[in-house]
């Protein structure tokens, strides 16, 4: 699919007259435990001509789309990006860690990059997943249960625990999660990560109740620790400043 991509990408900058500085896979395929019918999810950067953000009238600073294909696109323009990048969003964040990267700008991921290690807040991001956690926690807690919910608690609970016990931005990948679970827990999970890539989205398993007592009783003990954590280290005149040599690239 990466030539339809990217030729989709490229369809997106001409119609648009934008320059996408950053385009990755996001969702499951990033993951690493995409099913037979997964979307594929594609987020990107862009950034207008400098005389755009001369304007003082709002714009719009999102681009999306949908093709038949199932390519779904989201791009966020580069001011919004920056504003994004301000609060520590966590989507924006795991898109400099994606293990799937259609187009990059070198210039633009060198300067920005510092910028997205500096802000990342741990108490922040880590209440973002723990409020995804909980959410995917509830609608699992049923006899049979969709595995895709199943792996989306999994992923948020395990996210949550990564900036706990190493305080930095948690990785991508769901397999790299795994370092912390135990060896039994890890291979339950990976033969669900097995099955998952044989089954469809809709897919309903039989709940494994002693895995979802783990994950309840990591996601009470994540919201009890995360009171503790701190926020990024924000330098809004460092922004400033990358934010224009990025405008003038």
């Amino acid at each position: 699919m990466t030539p339809k991509i990217l030729e989709k990408l490229k369809e997106v900058e001409e119609k648009r007259d934008i320059e996408i500085l950053l385009a990755v896979e996001s969702g499951s395929r990033a993951w690493g435990f995409a099913s037979p019918d997964s979307d594929y999810d594609i987020r990107f950067i862009y950034r207008h001509e400098k005389d755009w953000y001369l304007s003082p009238w709002d714009k719009d600073e999102t681009i999306e789309f949908m093709t038949e294909d199932d390519l779904d696109g989201s791009g966020w323009d580069l001011r919004k990006t920056f504003h994004l990048l301000l609060k520590s969003n966590a989507a924006l964040l795991s898109w400099f860690y994606s293990p799937i990267v259609y187009v990059k700008n070198e210039t633009f991921y060198e300067l920005f990059k510092p910028l997205a290690d500096a802000c990342f807040s741990p108490i922040a991001v880590s209440y973002h997943y723990l409020s995804m956690s909980r959410k995917y926690l509830e609608v699992c807690r049923h006899d049979e249960v969709k595995l895709k919910s199943y792996f989306y608690c999994l992923r948020t609970a395990l996210t949550g625990r990564w900036i706990l016990e190493k305080g930095t931005v948690p990785p991508v990948l769901f397999s790299e999660l795994l370092v912390l679970t135990d060896d039994f827990t890890r291979s339950r999970i990976e033969h669900l990560t097995a099955l998952k890539a044989t089954k469809g989205e809709s897919y309903f398993h039989p709940n494994d109740w002693e895995l979802f007592g783990f994950l309840e009783e990591m996601i009470k003990e994540n919201e009890e620790r995360a009171k503790s954590l701190k926020g990024g280290n924000v330098d809004k005149n460092e922004m400033e400043r990358v934010f224009r040599e990025i405008v003038n690239l």
